[in-house]
């Protein structure tokens, strides 16, 4: 069953404030519109605080500028991350480690505490070192020499490479696979290509977050790393040799070129792609479908393909989707000045011919 908390237990934990029955006990926190009467909903702008005259929750959670309301509410700066922070907080569960599946396959010299979870058909190589309270999912494999922080999460049927390293609360979905060769050929004069061969490894610092089906892969030399705090989306391709700076948000389908190196708290959105050997300054952000082919400066926003500034983008696009009325406009007066000059050429003979005579 799960445990219920006063308003004000949850406004302490997001630095909130309370209007109205701060001893009102809630038991979850659900949306708008799917909010029941004894759950927290939130909103996050003013202008939708009408909605909740309409919703059947026992609270809200409301930006600090609210005017007071008959529901009783925590009022705080960003509504966003305090509904996240409460959210997390009743669905907070202590580990109970169900130990290992007797189908699971493990390697010589491996370390396994008691306190942990893998399901069926799990492979593990030799010398594995696994944390405490780490959840391994059905169908995982895990190379040799590959290290698993504690508390991390390995959803069914990712693929751990040999030599990767995994910090403490990594969580990585199903499918994803880290550690796969880098993508390095060298061609000769037939044009044959010659695999170049990728004996790095991947590193993942603490509290990473990898979504289903990203791929991630070792890097040729050295290390291919992802730092604190780095959350990756679904389906997202990291080349080898990349640094991505702690806190990074790289959103789906995007990908990033070898040897790149990301800053601190940078944003991909969907569907980027970053060439290779470049770096992209810490806060830069890069909007959806981009293609950037040059390093991009730190706090820069950046649009587009080739991506550019993203104010000089939002000038350009307006003036692509004009281009084909432009270009009829062009020829219209490209004809207009032809027949000018024709006009000039005409009327300069006839200005000759009267001088001849």
């Amino acid at each position: 069953m799960a445990k219920s908390h006063t308003l004000n237990e949850l406004a302490s934990l997001v630095e909130g404030v309370v209007s109205g029955n701060g001893d009102l006990l809630v038991s979850g926190l659900n949306g708008l519109e799917y909010a029941s009467s004894h759950e927290i909903t939130f909103i996050t702008s003013v202008k939708r605080i009408g909605e909740l005259a309409e919703c059947r929750a026992a609270a809200a959670i409301v930006p600090i500028t609210s005017d007071d309301i008959d529901l009783p509410c925590i009022k705080v700066e960003n509504p966003d991350l305090a509904a996240a922070v409460i959210h997390n907080h009743f669905l907070k569960r202590i580990f109970a480690a169900k130990g290992v599946h007797q189908s699971v396959y493990i390697g010589r010299e491996c370390h396994i505490p008691k306190e942990v979870t893998i399901g069926p058909m799990v492979f593990i190589g030799d010398r594995v070192k696994i944390g405490e309270r780490v959840a391994i999912s059905p169908g995982v494999v895990i190379g040799s020499d590959c290290i698993i922080g504690d508390e991390s999460v390995l959803h069914a049927n990712t693929n751990i490479a040999d030599r990767t390293v995994i910090g403490k609360r990594v969580i990585i979905h199903s499918g994803a696979s880290i550690g796969s060769d880098g993508f390095g050929y060298a061609t000769d004069r037939t044009g044959r290509h010659v695999k170049r061969p990728q004996i790095g490894n991947v590193q993942i610092d603490d509290d990473v977050e990898i979504g289903a089906n990203s791929c991630i892969d070792r890097a040729a030399f050295g290390t291919t790393r992802i730092r604190n705090g780095v959350k990756i989306d679904n389906l997202v391709m990291i080349a080898h040799n990349v640094d991505v700076g702690e806190s990074a948000i790289i959103v789906a389908q995007a990908g990033i070129s070898g040897s790149t190196t990301l800053g601190k708290n940078v944003m991909l959105g969907g569907q980027a792609g970053i060439a290779g050997h470049l770096k992209i300054g810490d806060r830069a952000m890069v909007a959806g479908k981009s293609g950037v082919h040059g390093s991009v400066k730190e706090g820069s926003v950046v649009a587009g393909f080739p991506a550019v500034d993203i104010t000089k983008w939002r000038r350009a696009v307006p003036a692509y989707t004009r281009l084909p009325d432009m270009l009829k406009e062009l020829r219209t007066l490209r004809k207009q000045v032809d027949e000018l000059m024709k006009q000039l050429q005409q009327r300069g003979k006839g200005t000759d011919r009267k001088r001849e005579e």
